[in-house]
């Protein structure tokens, strides 16, 4: 190894030319020592400090590297890239305030410096300044419009304006530039995962994994698909590729948190979450991420603590805290600050339709409204909204429009929203009813004669199963309200341990043993019995769980199932009206609607003849809304509780509910029973 000369025999821009070829070379100490040699002659040199900077930022040191830098910046001729390098250091570090200040700097000393410009332009977008993020990207196509990474930093704000028309030509434009670009094949693939283009989306994430093996976002957009797909496990095998090179990025963590919370492994989730946040405090996502965690563990007041957290942070996801904190109040029946949290979303983005559906569901419109008029213009832009955007749209407008009793451009609406949300997901109506006639085999009288009695004996589940939009929440809401009932709200577990315990259902049935049988029982009260806190009986109301209506009674003896049932007119109505928010793909066409009541019907039929007269009991929406004091003694009887007046008060009980009939539930209970009429970005 060659020795540097020392100072006396090398001046300061020899020394610092050389410093620059060794670390051109990839001979980090050489440059080091030649930089240090001419910061002993010349205190507060500024390239001497900015290229150290540069190398301690090259090896992970990002603080050293911040601090050589602002010091580099103090020298009165520093030239404007030391600023804009700041800007991007301080970026990375979720300076973005201190970012923005450096940047502006560079762009003030330097206006035609498209480099400046593009850092500035990065920074507003991550605080969320997306018109100014804009303005500066533009500037920098203007300067050097052959730059990909510009048209790949303008689509991503574009994006974020809602401008997809605009944002998908920009990522094009990037690739037509640089077809190897990675961060824009994985950008552009979660643009069209957005737009519901799922396998398009898929192939170019996998294409930027290819192209860079270790691009972070490319695994978090590709995961990102599979969980919009529903397929969490395929999103969790995507995170498991991730773990493997970088088991510690919060984004990444992030992301895992988001996929068990979808297949309801809470625990596992928080603990995720969690950590996300300690190792990023300032990443907004990360808070909003476990704000939605703690909502569905029922931690209302943490989540709507860590909800204000990510809407104070700086970054890109004020306005879905802003609005998941107003939904949780929803949810908790607090109105009155429910309605204060939507004004304030819609005050902080004007156009949000998430704010604008939001707040749909917890209110009755009157003519004229302004809303309607706002959500109306959002579809007026057509794609250059997301599809999520346009569905929600459709859907909170058919709810306005029957509000106002116009009923032709309710279902006008309604009919588009159904039909764009049917267009994202594939579904085989008949194979479902061929599925549900197999169930009915499967579960005869002699099976239930030879594996009676087996099973995990607890006496804590409550099934409430039927019909979505059958009254399972109305039914949960009075139960609940007795002082040794928890009501867990929609849980998918009973669905889950049979797919991952007991094998393809129903045809494991048979097969099964009595260890088996209980086996399953042990592993749905391991997923639930914690939501119960200690009380005498939990109330799982996934409407669905009627389809293993039949397992349940060989698998957890002691439970007892309510099935709910409702008009099956008011019922497929109000299952037409209602964006769902978890699975019920059988309900956005009529015709697949219709022929799903009718194979439900047929199955519960069923049920009605072949299960145990102990553990099954039927209740008439419309009964209990005519009677409320018997239908309630009678259900209170069937899970051998002793009799509270509470469960007649349901409207004072302070639980969260979470469904899709939250606000129609809370209405009844102030205004008394009536018959419903219808009811991420990698920046380059």
């Amino acid at each position: 190894m060659s020795t540097p000369p020392n100072q006396a025999n090398l001046n300061i821009p020899a020394a610092l030319s050389r410093a620059q070829a060794h670390w051109n070379a990839g001979q980090a100490d050489q440059a080091e020592m030649l930089c240090q040699q001419v910061l002993a002659a010349w205190p507060g040199q500024a390239d001497a400090l900015h290229l150290l900077g540069l190398m301690a930022h090259a090896y992970g040191n990002l603080d050293v590297a911040i601090a050589h830098l602002q010091q580099a910046c103090m020298a009165p001729r520093a030239p404007a890239v030391y600023s804009s390098n700041l800007a991007e250091m301080y970026r990375q570090k979720g300076l973005l305030a201190e970012g923005e200040v450096a940047a502006r700097r560079a762009v003030a000393m330097d206006p035609v410096q498209a480099s400046g410009w593009n850092n500035l332009g990065i920074l507003l977008q991550e605080a969320g300044k997306f018109a100014e993020s804009r303005d500066c990207l533009e500037r920098v196509i203007a300067l050097q419009p052959d730059w990909a990474q510009a048209h790949n930093n303008l689509a991503n704000t574009y994006r974020r304006l809602g401008h997809m028309d605009r944002a998908e030509q920009h990522y094009r434009l990037a690739l037509s530039l640089h077809p190897d670009y990675a961060e824009a094949h994985s950008n552009l693939a979660f643009l069209l995962s957005a737009q519901g283009r799922y396998d398009e989306a898929a192939s170019l994430a996998r294409q930027a994994i290819e192209l860079s093996p270790r691009l972070v976002d490319a695994y978090l957009n590709l995961a990102d698909v599979e969980i919009s797909r529903r397929r969490h496990e395929a999103a969790l095998r995507v995170l498991d590729m991730l773990a493997a090179f970088a088991p510690q990025h919060p984004a990444a963590l992030v992301a895992r948190a988001k996929a068990l919370r979808q297949v309801e492994r809470f625990d596992e989730a928080l603990g995720f979450a969690r950590q996300a946040v300690a190792l990023a405090p300032l990443n907004a996502e990360a808070h909003n991420t476990l704000a939605t965690v703690l909502q569905s563990l029922g931690q209302t007041e943490e989540a709507l603590a860590q909800f204000e957290e990510a809407a104070q942070l700086p970054g890109t996801v004020a306005e879905e805290a802003l609005v998941g904190r107003a939904i949780l109040f929803t949810e908790a029946g607090r109105n009155d600050e429910a309605r204060a949290a939507f004004d304030r979303a819609l005050a902080a983005f004007p156009s949000s339709v998430q704010a604008l559906a939001g707040r749909a569901d917890a209110r009755t419109f009157r003519t004229g409204d302004p809303d309607i008029a706002a959500l109306e213009t959002c579809l007026a832009e057509g794609e250059r909204r997301s599809l999520s955007d346009r569905i929600s749209a459709h859907f909170a407008l058919g709810k306005a429009y029957l509000d106002i009793q116009d009923r032709e451009r309710a279902f006008r609406h309604l009919d588009a929203g159904n039909r764009h949300k049917r267009a994202t997901f594939a579904y085989d109506a008949a194979a479902t009813g061929r599925w549900m006639e197999r169930i009915a085999g499967t579960f005869t009288p002699d099976l239930f004669a030879r594996l009676h009695g087996v099973g995990n004996p607890s006496e804590m589940p409550v099934f409430i199963v039927g019909m979505p939009r059958s009254g399972t929440t109305l039914i949960e809401q009075i139960v609940s309200s007795h002082p040794q009932v928890t009501g867990a709200g929609e849980l998918s577990a009973l669905r889950l341990v049979t797919e991952s315990v007991g094998g393809p259902f129903p045809d494991s049935v048979p097969a099964m043993t009595a260890e088996d049988l209980t086996r399953l029982g042990r592993a749905y009260l391991s997923r639930t019995a914690a939501l119960a806190h200690g009380r005498a009986r939990l109330v799982d109301k996934m409407p669905g769980n009627f389809a293993y209506a039949g397992l349940i009674p060989l698998i957890l003896p002691g439970a007892r199932i309510i099935h709910a049932r409702r008009d099956p007119m008011d019922t497929c109505l109000s299952c037409y009206t209602k964006l769902f928010g978890g699975e019920q793909p059988f309900a956005y066409d009529q015709i697949e609607l219709g022929r799903f009541y009718r194979d439900y019907e047929r199955l519960m039929a069923h049920w009605r003849a072949v299960l145990p007269a102990a553990c099954f009991i039927e209740v008439d929406y419309e009964a209990v809304v005519n009677d409320l004091d018997s239908e309630a003694r009678r259900l209170v009887t069937f899970l051998g509780l002793p009799w509270d007046d509470a469960c007649l008060n349901f409207h004072d009980n302070r639980r969260v509910v979470r469904t899709a009939s939250v606000n129609q539930v809370l209405r009844r209970a102030k205004f008394g029973f009536q018959r419903s009429c219808s009811s991420r970005y990698q920046i380059g």
